[in-house]
């Protein structure tokens, strides 16, 4: 009958020799991984650029098209529609009034923390 190697003599003596072939396969898998993480992370923003800029063109036309056409609305300060020719002077009063009031109308907001004592 052999000897018998206990197991752990054997890990022993794998265990370096596992080190040495396995940390260079590791580093390698990780290294390009990372390297194809980069190139997608650049693909992705220069995609997001593209879509920007074609969103930035067809706007763009957009506009010049309604100006060509002479169907432009002018907008109030807070990003409101007014068209001038449809809206009645009373109404457009009535309009004017609500939005100073809002403007002067304080802003109250709750707060997480709001009415705790310590």
């Amino acid at each position: 009958m052999p000897p018998v190697v206990p197991p752990f003599l054997f890990g022993l003596i794998a265990a370096p020799l596992a080190r040495r072939l396995l940390k260079p396969l590791m580093r390698g898998v990780v290294k390009a991984s990372v390297g194809l993480a980069v190139e997608v992370k650049k693909a992705t923003l220069e995609a997001g650029e593209n879509i920007h800029d074609l969103a930035a063109e067809v706007a763009a036309e957009m506009v010049a098209a309604q100006v060509a056409a002479g169907d432009v609305e002018a907008r109030s300060s807070d990003g409101q529609q007014a068209s001038e020719s449809s809206a009645p002077k009373g109404a457009k009063d009535e309009t004017a009034a609500k939005a100073e009031g809002e403007a002067r109308a304080p802003k109250i907001r709750a707060s997480v923390g709001a009415g705790k004592s310590r």
